[in-house]
């Protein structure tokens, strides 16, 4: 087992390694092969093949030695205005080295960039078209402005299904000589929620202990609590005990490591796995957007778990009213 990490080791680098996105590498290799490529913004969840996606763009453009007409910038780190009006201008302005006519400037999370900036990467983009094509990757194309929209051709990633997680569980398994339970499979399928950055960082913390991996390894080292101890919780809540509730609760935050944000999500999904009807379901739902909105807000997380955990133990005693 080498030591380099496995988000790297295992990148795809060709269109054909990609997983999950089937219809986005079929339009984009098309361009890639007339060598026409417009400005490009590709929105969607973390860990779903958006950087990996342009890398490919470039190595497929440039050949090996891409690396002279590629630049590569993170927003969050420089979302300023004068990384565009320096950094992003001086790298355009000038024409590509090769057979291909333009450079590729890539800006990951652009939608950190201020609005100023956004203003002026756009006019950037107007100006330099003749030398140099632009890949946005963002989260959320929402808070991109519609100049910077209409610009480009937009693609939206979806987080990768079950079975292509379970296929790279497998290749990854194989490559490292892991030994992975059916248990752990679902685990790991459950904890990387379509995100294959998150399981091979999770594979690699548990490969790092044993290579036997069983479920408790992989929610242990995830920081997830394990869904039937969550469920169990609930259960226990449901049942008009909110002090027992409130203790097992705290016991499973603890072993875990959780934060409050962290178990409301738990909490969230592990409602519809309970035997209670449909609107009741709906209704704690509710009040779980409603928590999680006061954490996220600066509210005390025990005080607002104990309140989420009190209209569980009320749902309880309304039911028995009726």
């Amino acid at each position: 087992m080498t030591s380099a990490i496995w988000t790297e080791k295992y990148r795809p680098k060709t269109f054909s390694q990609v997983r999950g996105q089937k219809d986005i590498v079929d339009k984009l290799s098309a361009f890639v092969k007339q060598k026409n490529l417009p400005h490009l913004l590709f929105a969607g969840p973390a860990g779903v093949g958006k950087s990996t996606l342009a890398l490919v763009i470039a190595r497929e453009l440039f050949g090996d030695g891409y690396r002279e007409n590629f630049l590569e910038l993170n927003s969050s780190d420089e979302r300023g205005i004068d990384v565009i009006r320096v950094k992003v201008k001086d790298f355009a302005r000038t024409k590509a080295l090769g057979d291909v006519p333009f450079k590729l400037i890539f800006l990951d999370e652009c939608d950190a960039l201020t609005r100023d900036a956004q203003q002026a990467l756009r006019r950037t983009m107007e100006m330099y078209t003749g030398t140099c094509r632009f890949i946005l990757a963002c989260n959320y194309s929402s808070k991109m402005i519609d100049p910077i929209q209409s610009r480009c051709a937009v693609f939206r990633f979806r987080p990768l299904d079950e079975e292509e997680i379970r296929k790279l569980i497998d290749e990854v398994a194989s490559e490292e000589g892991l030994s992975i339970d059916d248990s752990a499979r679902s685990a790991l399928v459950s904890v990387a929620g379509g995100d294959c950055r998150r399981l091979q960082n999770v594979l690699q913390s548990c490969a790092a202990i044993t290579n036997n991996i069983t479920e408790e390894t992989v929610y242990s080292l995830a920081s997830v609590a394990q869904p039937q101890e969550v469920r169990d919780v609930l259960k226990v809540a449901l049942s008009g005990d909110f002090l027992k509730a409130r203790s097992k609760l705290l016991e499973v935050m603890l072993k875990y490591g959780l934060s409050g944000i962290d178990l409301v999500k738990q909490i969230q999904s592990e409602v519809w796995n309970l035997d209670v009807p449909g609107r009741d379901k709906v209704s704690l739902i509710d009040k779980c957007g409603e928590i999680e909105f006061r954490i996220v807000e600066g509210s005390d997380e025990f005080v607002q778990l104990e309140a989420l955990l009190s209209q569980f133990v009320l749902m309880s005693t309304q039911s028995s009213l009726q």
